[in-house]
């Protein structure tokens, strides 16, 4: 399917493409360019319903298929990806705005996630214990829930789906996926391949939408477990609703992710690490760094190389092999980004370097911010406790290392927290007592791997059990106990 086509794009039903019976659409733009590339459909709770249904007729069978069998429509997906993988991070590009080596990056994150859920038959073993009492044994066995849906963002429309769907079809549920309207088309090409591999019909859905398909999602009594990621008000909202639904939930929320930089880390390295983090992906992930912390005599060397990095990062059209940072998704998110460092500077704060006014030739109607970084009174305001999604990084500083985590402590999200540090004690001590669930040591964005859990605390994440490695397994599944006795005769003693 072409990134360039303007038709409606379709919904995948059981097993087909189907165009939803709404015609209600929105436009999908290249953040870049201003080009529409396609129109998305905004489905109708009726519309997801039909998925709904086809999913439950596909789960009695599904469930049944043995998970080495299930197994194999993953490895078939993942060579498919393996051989689309520079066509699928071209449409990453196009729709999302990352740069074409960002775009990359984040689909190899999602195929590493498919080869780690083909390790189900192993992941998904219960235990077993002989003569819990006389002749009496006991187990513990998984199943699947059944139907299943994610709702996921724009800023990684590759990777993101694929924290969640390996998994859950793996396990042995039917899963329902709702992408961004913003950045559909990646989706129409992974369940392309989806079709390709065979998977049986009803296995994998896709609805495309906004408001309501979501929200007949969240109400539908038929799917029993809800994945999201996206901003906390959303996740809160999503998480309440679904819960108060008697459904399983797990939602990944915002981020406001301090850097502490010690005055005996190395600069050169740090600085490089914190810029590929905080403007990489324009800022907008939940892992960005969003502000940097340089305690005692580092705010001397770190500040100016800082400013002077920022000053340099070329931004553009992601398909430009040499540029380092991309457009916002929308011309709404340009502004709001502006806006709230406007907001900053009436707190006190003083733009250091200025990337609101950037305009790239050739690309004018594309959605571009540079790297900007703003200098915050150290008692903070509005601007430092709001997630801004965007390439600002708030410069602030500590006068040691207690202050700085009694900061980081303070924060009403708790996504991430970094440290730069030659100190195997300070790195300890800040591992030790940050309340974040994501913690970096001389890393500026610690990713988790597709077999650790994607953590998440405070106003960051709403659930109990994360994406990824064993808490997907344990997210998508039951538990069942079971207690038998096959006797001889009746011999019950007290």
């Amino acid at each position: 399917m072409s990134t360039v086509q303007l038709e409606l794009i379709p919904n995948y039903v059981g097993g087909n493409w189907q165009t939803p019976s709404d015609r209600d659409a929105l436009e999908v733009i290249n953040p870049a360019t201003g080009e529409t590339l396609a129109r998305v459909p905004l489905s109708t709770a009726a519309d997801v319903d039909r998925i709904v249904k086809a999913a439950v007729t596909a789960f009695e069978s599904w469930r049944r298929t043995p998970p080495t069998e299930r197994i194999q429509y993953l490895f078939r997906l993942k060579q498919l990806l393996e051989e689309s993988f520079e066509d699928i991070a071209r449409t990453i590009t196009l729709e999302a705005g990352k740069t074409i080596g960002e775009a990359r990056g984040e689909l190899r994150r999602g195929i590493e996630n498919v080869e780690c859920a083909t390790g189900i038959p192993s992941l998904s073993m219960g235990y077993n214990l002989e003569d819990i009492a006389s002749g009496i044994d006991e187990m513990m066995i998984r199943q699947p829930l059944g139907v299943v849906a994610a709702i996921v963002p724009f800023n990684f429309p590759g990777m993101i789906p694929l924290w969640f769907l390996p998994y859950a079809i793996a396990c042995g549920n039917c899963f329902v996926l709702k992408p961004s309207e913003r950045v559909p088309l990646t989706m129409q090409k992974v369940f392309a391949l989806l079709d390709k591999a065979g998977l049986p019909p009803g296995v994998v859905s896709l609805v495309n939408g906004a408001k309501e398909a979501v929200d007949a999602i969240l109400d539908h009594p038929d799917i029993r477990a809800i994945s999201f990621v996206g901003s906390s008000p959303v996740a809160r909202y999503i998480y309440e609703r679904s819960a108060k639904a008697g459904k399983r939930v797990q939602c990944q929320g915002g981020a406001k992710n301090p850097v502490v930089i010690m005055p005996d880390a190395d600069m050169d390295s740090s600085l490089k690490v914190i810029l590929d983090s905080a403007f990489g992906c324009a800022g907008q992930r939940c892992l960005a760094a969003s502000v940097a912390v340089p305690i005692g005599d580092a705010q001397k060397t770190f500040t100016p190389l800082l400013l002077e990095a920022a000053r340099s990062r070329k931004v553009g059209f992601g398909l430009d092999p040499d540029v380092e940072l991309g457009p916002v998704i929308t011309s709404q998110s340009r502004e709001r980004i502006a806006g709230l460092v406007d907001r900053g500077v009436a707190e006190g704060g003083k733009v250091l370097v200025d990337g609101r006014s950037v305009r790239v030739k050739g690309y004018e109607k594309g959605h571009f911010v540079g790297a900007t970084v703003i200098e915050l009174p150290k008692a903070g305001g509005e601007l430092a406790q709001t997630e801004i999604f965007g390439p600002v990084l708030s410069l602030t500083n500590a006068a040691n290392l207690d202050e700085a985590i009694a900061a980081v402590n303070a924060s009403a999200f708790g996504n991430m927290a970094c440290i730069f540090t030659s100190s195997g004690s300070a790195a300890r001590k800040f591992r030790y007592e940050a309340r974040v669930g994501n913690v970096g040591v001389n890393i500026g964005t610690p990713a988790p791997m597709a077999f650790f859990p994607f953590s998440g605390w405070k106003g960051s994440f709403f659930g109990d059990l994360h994406a990824q490695g064993k808490d997907a397994i344990e997210f998508y599944m039951d538990k069942k106990i079971v207690v038998e006795r096959w006797p001889k005769e009746w011999s019950r003693k007290f």
